[in-house]
């Protein structure tokens, strides 16, 4: 895909947010946790991220059912390698965990940038 195409597209995801992404971003906009930028829909590379913050290189995705389909899965399983290798953490959550367990995959994911940056202050 094009850098035109995918920055496009993920304009089009912005605006078409699942429930799930909508209540995670309600948490995370504005600097809403650990005072870290998060950006929605994000391109990067071939890939757009469901969330991600630059500072901490902490990529967020939510999933829902259909990740679970052989094709997909092989997919997230490349696509978390590739962010992998570019210094990219991904951490992921199904569609249902953030709908019914909002204040414990926020505690997930503080105590994930909690870690990261507590790494980074040591190198």
């Amino acid at each position: 895909m094009a850098k035109l195409e995918i920055r496009n597209f993920a304009q089009n995801l912005r605006k078409g947010q699942t429930p799930a992404e909508q209540l995670l971003w309600s948490k995370l906009r504005s600097r809403g946790l650990s005072n870290l930028k998060f950006r929605r829909q994000h391109p990067i590379d071939n890939y757009i991220l469901d969330f991600y913050c630059s500072k901490a290189h902490l990529a967020i995705e939510i999933d829902g059912g259909h990740h679970l389909e052989k094709g997909n899965l092989e997919k997230d399983i490349e696509r978390t390698a590739h962010l992998n290798q570019k210094g990219i953490r991904v951490i992921r959550f199904w569609n249902d965990d953030v709908l019914e367990h909002l204040d414990d995959v926020v505690a997930e994911i503080y105590a994930a940038l909690r870690e990261i940056m507590s790494e980074q202050e040591k190198k």
